[in-house]
């Protein structure tokens, strides 16, 4: 019976690998100035982008061509998030103190400022949006408390969500990664999941903290993105995958990646993780994942449980289309790029 398993898995894992080289990661453009960490793809034509720099790009014939903007006023904005809803309308984050969030409604031309704070120690890391309607925004932490915010209105007004109404309060040194805008997930009646990083990592939801394993105990380590299969229900999500690691040795693989199907109760490590320190996550469809992060890309094929390298291009998000099925990826450089499949 042993050798019957050990024979089924091998086979299985031939099979994977050969899968996994139909899939490559096609560059659309790059030298842009800019290092971009925000990617919101409305469907398969309309795709928008945010990084330093001030820098925005959008694009409504799937990436073939470019249009940049410099926010005007926001030269050396760190724009780490954006989330867009057709191709007119967006709200972008600017991380830093002070913290804004802008939104246009006439594809970049103008700008306007829905969000500003500008207390000590003000740091937002991303936004969500559950619907173009209601949205969720997370920060590191003001006075011992996880910033929250939330918008009812798609975003033309934020109002601040008290901390001690939807999560414990935050362990000394433990904060938010702004690698991708993918640490939060916002789903129906204020349902979110948000991983911390720093020296302790943990899985914050409305449900409460649970402890992760994922590698952590320094500035540079722990959780970066988080995954969720929503499977549309009122009882809402179970089957979880993080990734992360230590962006200072972003070679390791160890404990850089966690999956769960119980919510979070109990956690797994893959049998094959992905490669080095990756910075963020998404489910394709239930069983199909992509993850990236400087090293590259990898692709699971069954839920997280093994992982198979495809690109050693690097890149700081991946994002599945809203409404479609197109993947898109973004990095340093301005560099953007197509996940092509069979």
């Amino acid at each position: 019976m042993a050798k019957k398993n050990l024979l089924l898995t091998l086979l299985l894992l031939i099979i994977q690998l050969a899968h996994a080289q139909n899939f490559s990661v096609q560059e659309l453009t790059s030298g842009t100035e800019t290092n971009l960490r925000g990617l919101s793809v409305v469907n398969d034509n309309v795709i928008w982008v945010s990084g330093s720099n001030g820098k925005v790009g959008r694009s409504t014939n799937a990436g073939k061509n470019w249009k940049w903007m410099t926010i005007n006023g926001f030269e050396k904005a760190e724009f780490r998030d954006i989330e867009a809803f057709g191709p007119n309308t967006a709200v972008v984050m600017a991380s830093g103190e002070p913290a804004y969030m802008l939104k246009t409604t006439d594809a970049g031309e103008t700008w306007k400022i829905v969000f500003h704070d500008d207390r000590k120690g003000m740091f937002l890391d991303a936004i969500d949006f559950f619907t173009p309607q209601y949205g969720i925004a997370v920060g590191d932490p003001v006075n011992g408390k996880i910033f929250f915010a939330e918008t009812r209105d798609a975003g033309d007004s934020w109002k601040q969500i008290h901390a001690d109404t939807v999560a414990n309060r935050p362990d000394s040194g433990e904060a938010f990664f702004a690698a991708s805008g993918t640490n939060i997930r916002y789903f129906r009646n204020r349902r979110f999941y948000l991983v911390s990083g720093g020296r302790k990592s943990r899985l914050f939801s409305h449900n409460g903290v649970r402890p992760m394993p994922i590698t952590q105990g320094k500035e540079s380590a722990g959780a970066n993105s988080i995954a969720v299969f929503d499977r549309g229900n009122m009882k809402g999500s179970s089957h979880f995958v993080v990734v992360g690691g230590d962006y200072l040795q972003d070679t390791l693989s160890t404990g850089n990646c966690f999956y769960t199907k119980n919510g979070g109760k109990t956690w797994k490590a893959p049998k094959e993780p992905p490669q080095g320190y990756k910075s963020c996550v998404e489910f394709m469809d239930k069983n199909e994942l992509i993850t990236c992060g400087p090293t590259g890309v990898d692709i699971s094929f069954n839920g997280g449980r093994t992982w198979q390298k495809i690109s050693d291009q690097g890149f700081h998000v991946c994002r599945l289309a809203r409404f479609g099925t197109a993947v898109y990826l973004a990095g340093s450089n301005g560099r953007i790029a197509r996940l092509a499949f069979p």
